[in-house]
């Protein structure tokens, strides 16, 4: 048996096909993480008053948020 019939397990494609996979999922979840940090999403705050226009919207989140008993 030769070491050509058997190579080192770093030469053999499915190897790294099966680390690769998973490896690049984590770089791509740091680069999300860090994205997020640098840019995060502006708080948006409700009007005191809301106006006739947007009272549908509001009536709709507070029947989402309060359900029915």
């Amino acid at each position: 048996m030769s070491s050509h019939d058997n190579p080192p397990w770093y030469r053999l494609p499915i190897v790294w096909m099966v680390i690769g996979g998973p490896a690049a999922v984590v770089v791509a979840g740091f680069a999300t993480l860090a994205i997020a940090i640098a840019h995060p999403d502006p708080v948006i705050s409700l009007p005191q008053s809301a106006n006739a226009s947007e009272m549908p919207a509001v009536q709709g989140r507070n029947h989402a948020a309060t359900p029915q008993r």
